[in-house]
């Protein structure tokens, strides 16, 4: 087909290339390629129980949770419940992968259709010699110009750009003139900048910077959830230590009430009240440091769960849960492994890591090659003098057209080498450091596995060891009163005693304790507590 009756049907093409820029400006572009190991997808992230946990949780709290200033009386549920619904910190944590997120829509803004134009008026004033005479005369030439356009950048490389314009001249000489034009110009990456792996790098690498702080939530979280449930735990073993003290205290009161009664018969010398006097004022040491510490472990506990209310640091806690054995049978150690690299968080993010640095090396092996481009203008115009006809007049026999290729290279190009070497020398330290992560994870999970079997182990020792101290202590009370024995060594039963009562009731915490630490490191404790965070 002759040039000429192309270019006089290049407005059906303007037209159809216009309707297929506004008609894929609206497509998002396609971001496959790298692998998902998310959870779940979601758009916004979220920290909730899910539907059957919180609805236990919910018809619980009323009954266990008082939002005025009254004792609040809490189970181990109630606790984590109020912790992912009110921590500070939490709600501080649980914005990032939002804030990480508009990123993802700065990125995609790359891609969106432009619109653009320009207005322009000029004026000249110059003196013209008439034709055919000698005579000169001033002319005033005027110029006024209007152009719009869309344009858009899509992904394969391609910049589109599509613009209509108007052109007024006008002066004292020349009657008014009018050109109306409408243009297309496309230009087309050949080498560097072509293709969408290059093109949609930088927003694959914000949509993993959003994954990893969902990852990073997640790690949080889990961390929350495990202080919360220590923190219970051992704001329960204070409790308990008060009541042991105080128990104590009571006994050894008891004791030298018995003692000063026998020195009043003549039976004990008076000489042994002094260390019944000196294990009373021990055990009140020991009671006003459990105070102490109990009054430490509230805090901690209050400042987690944020409680509603005035003056929420100063509510006092009941605790509705008992530290009991858990029914609890752990899968072999190797499975728990497994587990592990699969589900700790870390390892995600690392993960994603070595993706994010895959898509450095595709954008700067990229800008190793030369910049070499295709351009193509085209344009049809109609003159006339009048603006609505020379609209009328842009399918005659004026057109432009021009095409071409620019190239631009350094010589040497060391900047772009030396990001391309860096690139896949911190892809390589990323797959290092993930390998190292894995073998981390491994010995946290054994050595986890360990400390739980000897803790769960410990349980049933202290609780025999403490049964043979307290029958020590009733033997040598039995010795004491038909002296056989002295004050001395009852205080030092007693002693005896008490530790080892303080001693089960820590064995049992500390096996509660290593089995949330086990959970947390092999990434299960949310899914145990039916938490999501995606």
């Amino acid at each position: 087909m002759p040039l000429t009756n192309l270019l006089n049907r290049c407005d059906l093409f303007f037209l159809g290339a216009l309707l297929c820029i506004i008609t894929t400006s609206c497509v998002v572009p396609k971001t496959a390629g790298f692998e998902d190991h998310s959870y779940a997808t979601t758009q916004s992230p979220t920290v909730k129980a899910k539907e059957s946990k919180a609805a236990r949780l919910q018809t619980k709290m009323p009954a266990a949770v008082k939002t005025n200033g009254d004792p609040a009386r809490i189970t181990i549920e109630n606790a984590i419940f109020l912790a992912l619904e009110n921590n500070r910190s939490l709600r501080v944590e649980r914005l990032e992968p939002s804030i990480q997120q508009t990123f993802e829509n700065q990125e995609k803004a790359r891609f969106d259709p432009a619109l653009n134009g320009e207005a322009g008026f000029s004026r000249e004033k110059e003196q013209e010699r008439s034709k055919g005479s000698s005579g000169v005369s001033d002319n005033t030439s005027n110029v006024s110009d209007l152009t719009m356009g869309i344009s858009q950048f899509f992904s394969y490389g391609t910049d589109v750009n599509i613009d209509v314009s108007t052109n007024r001249t006008w002066s004292d000489v020349y009657r008014d003139q009018h050109a109306s034009r409408i243009g297309l110009s496309v230009t087309q990456a050949l080498l560097q900048g072509r293709g969408t792996d290059v093109n949609l790098a930088d927003l694959r690498k914000a949509q993993l910077d959003t994954r990893v702080s969902r990852y990073e939530l997640r790690g949080f979280v889990e961390a929350l959830v495990s202080q919360v449930e220590q923190t219970y735990w051992d704001y329960a073993l204070a409790r308990r230590r008060i009541e042991i003290f105080q128990e104590s205290l009571n006994i050894a009161e008891q004791q030298l009430r018995e003692t000063e009664e026998m020195i009043k018969v003549g039976k004990l010398a008076e000489t042994e009240v002094i260390a019944a006097q000196a294990e009373i004022a021990l055990r009140r040491r020991d009671l006003i440091n459990a105070r102490s510490t109990t009054e430490k472990e509230r805090l901690r506990l209050l400042h987690l769960l944020n409680l509603s209310g005035p003056d929420p640091l100063k509510r006092e806690i009941g605790l509705l849960s008992d530290p009991v054995v858990p029914k609890v049978t752990l899968d072999p150690i190797d499975a728990r492994v497994e587990l592990a690299l699969r589900m700790r968080p870390d390892l995600s993010q690392a993960k994603l890591e070595i993706q994010r640095n895959e898509l450095d090396v595709v954008k700067t092996k990229n800008g190793l090659l030369p910049k070499l481009d295709f351009f193509i203008n085209l344009g049809k115009t109609g003159y006339a003098d009048s603006f609505s006809t020379s609209l009328s007049h842009i399918n005659e026999d004026y057109y432009d057209v021009s095409t071409g290729i620019t190239l631009e290279y350094p010589l040497r190009n060391r900047e772009s080498k030396a990001r391309y070497q860096r690139s896949i020398l911190k892809r390589e330290q990323a797959e290092e450091a993930l390998k190292n992560l894995a073998q981390l994870v491994e010995l946290d999970v054994r050595s986890a596995c360990i400390e739980v079997k000897r803790s769960k182990e410990q349980i049933p020792a202290t609780a025999v060891s403490r049964k043979l101290q307290e029958e020590k202590l009733r033997i040598e009370t039995e010795k004491f009163r038909v002296g056989r024995s002295t004050m001395f060594l009852v205080a030092q039963a007693q002693r005896d005693l008490v530790l080892s009562k303080i001693a089960e009731v820590e064995a049992l915490i500390n096996y509660l304790k290593a089995l949330i630490d086990l959970y947390r490191l092999e990434g299960a404790l949310l899914d145990l507590h039916s938490i999501s965070t995606f």
